[in-house]
């Protein structure tokens, strides 16, 4: 990367922490996140696949999307251009109208770390470590203090239900309560976009409703995007919109006429 490039990028991503400080810098019509003409092709000559054929996507601020589609649709590699896990081959990401497919690698890591959350359908949790210390990594990562580290994970853990159990391990955790660790890890940033992956895929289905029911308060009280990959469509049924893929493009994308609705 150039020089100048590299210094566009630095500035581009200053812009765009700046406003996620502070949401209301941008204008209110400003989508958090745009998707123009993005695509994604792995390998070369004979053997490139071209995983994305030129995605146009909008998501606003506090929205709840349920992304779906077959295999191979593309869905999977639109999660992670969005979550800022990979970089288009051509197109434009904008995150409050500033380009991340500028950045380098140590930038979008950079954003990832203070603005995004991640779930995955596997819990991903230390094994030896407890629920609290589980929590606690991101911070670790951000150079966050012990005290400041403690406070916060203990308020994610309450948040997602499980305060009492700070000091127990993944072994003596159910799967749920695995998840709602995982997802407490997830928030103990106060990311701006949560993306969550098959986040109910091991689970049952009453637990998978308690995770659902869960991730759409965290939606609703905190005001955290959600953007969630699933191939069921009773866990869909929480999103208040349905993107679907196929073949590499946005098929549909609607609201969703009757969102399962929390008390």
């Amino acid at each position: 990367m150039s020089t100048s490039h590299s210094t566009a990028a630095s500035a581009a991503l200053s812009a765009a922490t700046n406003a996620a400080r502070s949401p209301t810098s941008a204008t209110p019509e400003q989508p958090l996140i745009r998707l123009r003409g993005v695509t994604k092709v792995y390998g070369e000559g004979a053997l490139a696949f071209q995983a994305l054929k030129g995605v146009n996507l909008d998501i606003a601020r506090s929205d709840f999307v349920a992304i779906m589609g077959p295999s191979g649709s593309g869905k999977s590699t639109a999660m992670n251009m969005l979550g800022c896990l990979d970089r288009p081959t051509t197109g434009e990401y904008l995150f409050l109208g500033e380009h991340v497919e500028s950045l380098t690698r140590d930038q979008r890591a950079l954003l990832r770390r203070r603005y995004f959350g991640f779930v995955f359908q596997g819990f991903n949790l230390l094994a030896r470590t407890s629920a609290q210390e589980n929590v606690e990594l991101p911070l670790l990562y951000r150079g966050e203090s012990a005290s400041k580290r403690h406070g916060a994970a203990a308020r994610a853990l309450d948040a997602v239900g499980l305060k009492g159990w700070e000091h127990h391990t993944p072994a003596e955790l159910s799967g749920g309560q695995q998840q709602r660790v995982a997802i407490a890890r997830a928030i103990v940033t106060q990311p701006a976009v949560l993306l969550a992956d098959e986040p109910t895929g091991n689970l049952d289905t009453q637990r998978s409703h308690e995770i659902m029911e869960l991730l759409w308060r965290l939606n609703r009280d905190q005001g955290i995007t959600v953007l969630m990959v699933t191939h069921e469509a009773d866990m869909a049924a929480y999103a208040r919109r349905i993107v679907r893929f196929v073949d590499g493009v946005v098929d549909s994308d609607a609201p969703n006429p009757h969102p399962v609705e929390v008390s």
